[in-house]
């Protein structure tokens, strides 16, 4: 008969599957340290690269898949790994969202504030400004030290380009753009053109340039394109806009009496346009010291103040006005009482 065990007799497991239970317990345990240490590689290699916050400019081009955008942020540096990236953006399910564009990315960002900036485009944006009287040269260099080419300015300043821009209908045949670029900031971008900034830009003075102000152009005897030219010598003649209604009043009064403008700023201009030193003496069609009327063109941008102040002259009678060293002008009727202002008041500005 074969071995007989008490009731109260504890069972014992053969040593075959202690030795099993012992295995799969390990292997257990190797499991969950090797998925507690991937989890931490891969939470470790999600956080920013460094504390750096120095920003960069990366641009995703358009149809980048995830592979394309990974390799571009691990070249900028900006990820520790390519692997815990493409593994996160799938995780999320965030490879079909992530927009083209260009972006200021640092390595201080972690992964999730990367994606979190591709995904919802938010793209850098650069601002180029055109600053109140400044010239189209100036303008043009302006464009340039934005990134564009010589090459692109000049294409992009050439006013057969916005002959349907409804500003422009008061351009004369044969003039460049000079007086018609309103002064703003405008935002662009690595895929901005530049006819896209100046066509903003020509918008915007359509924004001002606006028929009641066309009308009160010609109530004062003046056209469109003289009411511009007008407004861009105030704007360079006085900073101050409560000064800028009686100086445009002093030329008015000038124009009308048939008195040279005598205006210093429309004489460096024409020695400007020249490529000659500044001086009251060079003579150019623009120098209104030396030639009658008004100069053959605006001589730089216009604010909104100076073609108000035109627009809406101050109701007084001077003929003559001088800005002292401390940016106060003063106002006089005759020659003497201007010669002794300029004594009293202009040392420095007027030698």
């Amino acid at each position: 008969m074969g071995k007989k065990y008490r009731m109260n007799e504890p069972f014992k497991p053969s040593s075959h599957r202690r030795r099993l239970a012992v295995a799969l317990i390990s292997v257990a345990v190797v499991l969950l340290i090797c998925t507690v240490a991937v989890r931490r590689f891969y939470y470790d290699n999600l956080r920013p690269v460094s504390s750096s916050d120095s920003s960069q400019t990366v641009e995703i081009p358009k149809g980048a898949g995830i592979d394309q955008i990974t390799e571009i942020l691990d070249s900028r540096k900006l990820i520790r790994s390519p692997w815990a990236f493409k593994l996160y953006v799938r995780n999320q399910d965030a490879a079909s969202v992530l927009q083209a564009g260009t972006y200021a990315l640092s390595p201080s960002m972690s992964v999730n504030q990367i994606v979190a900036a591709i995904s919802h485009g938010k793209v850098v944006t650069d601002l180029v400004t055109i600053l109140p009287g400044q010239t189209l040269a100036q303008i043009k260099k302006t464009f340039i030290s934005a990134g564009y080419s010589e090459e692109q300015v000049t294409a992009a300043f050439d006013p057969s380009y916005y002959s349907d821009v409804p500003v422009l209908i008061d351009k004369p045949g044969g003039a460049n753009l000079e007086g018609f670029l309103y002064p703003d900031s405008f935002q662009k971008n690595s895929s901005t053109n530049p006819q896209a900034l100046v066509t903003a830009s020509l918008t915007e003075m359509q924004k001002y340039l606006t028929p009641e102000l066309r009308q009160k152009f010609a109530a004062q005897g003046l056209s469109t394109y003289q009411g511009l030219i007008l407004a861009s010598i105030v704007e360079k003649e006085v900073s101050r806009e409560s000064d800028r209604p009686v100086v445009a009043q002093v030329f008015l009064s000038r124009l009308r009496q048939n008195i040279s403008l005598g205006s210093d700023v429309t004489a460096f201009y024409g020695a400007d346009l020249a490529g000659q030193p500044r001086s009251v003496r060079y003579d150019s069609p623009f120098n209104t010291r030396l030639h009658p009327g008004l100069p053959p063109t605006p001589i730089g941008t216009v604010s909104q103040s100076s073609l108000k102040a035109v627009a809406n002259p101050a109701n007084t009678d001077w003929l003559f006005f001088v800005t002292g060293d401390d940016g106060t002008t003063h106002f006089s009727h005759t020659v003497k009482e201007h010669q002794a202002l300029v004594t009293q008041y202009c040392h420095k500005l007027c030698q």
